[in-house]
């Protein structure tokens, strides 16, 4: 594993533990040269299917870009980055369930506004209206409109 600080090729385990989730292992670690101490995060790789880009284009799966998605959607909301990556592995998973070998990327969009929308409303309009791209505030009015008869329809199904 190679240092953050030093660049050296050789570190040793100091700790190791399993996360929350159980979906990755992460390790205490330092390094032979500097001693400097550093983290390392594991996951197993799994068959992910490719994304297929608007244009066509074909790409690996990342979850690191939906998670940057996520994040800049709710800066400066009230939301931890647990519940982000929760969500991307809500994700993840959901892909490696369904079993196929190509995803549109308009649908994952779809899936992360879903999961936006339970979450936080104010990062859901964000992510909206950068994703759908609205073309004038009459487009956006009308997601508006939808996410506010969504919510009346849950609050009364909970009386």
């Amino acid at each position: 594993m190679k240092c953050p600080y030093c660049g050296h090729l050789e570190s040793k385990v100091l700790d190791s533990r399993v996360s929350k989730e159980l979906d990755s292992i992460k390790r205490k670690r330092e390094c032979l040269k500097c001693t400097k101490r550093f983290m390392t995060s594991e996951r197993v790789e799994e068959n992910l299917p490719l994304v297929v880009k608007k244009d066509g284009r074909r790409e690996a799966f990342d979850r690191t870009k939906i998670l940057n998605g996520l994040k800049k959607a709710c800066e400066k909301r009230p939301v931890s980055i647990a519940s982000l990556e929760k969500i991307v592995s809500r994700i993840e998973y959901n892909l490696l369930e369904k079993g196929e070998r190509e995803v549109s990327a308009k649908d994952i969009g779809e899936m992360v506004m879903d999961e936006l929308r339970k979450l936080d409303e104010i990062a859901y309009v964000r992510f909206a209206s950068v994703y759908r791209q609205f073309k004038d505030i009459n487009e956006f009015m009308e997601e508006l409109k939808d996410l506010l008869l969504k919510k009346e329809q849950i609050g009364r199904e909970r009386e």
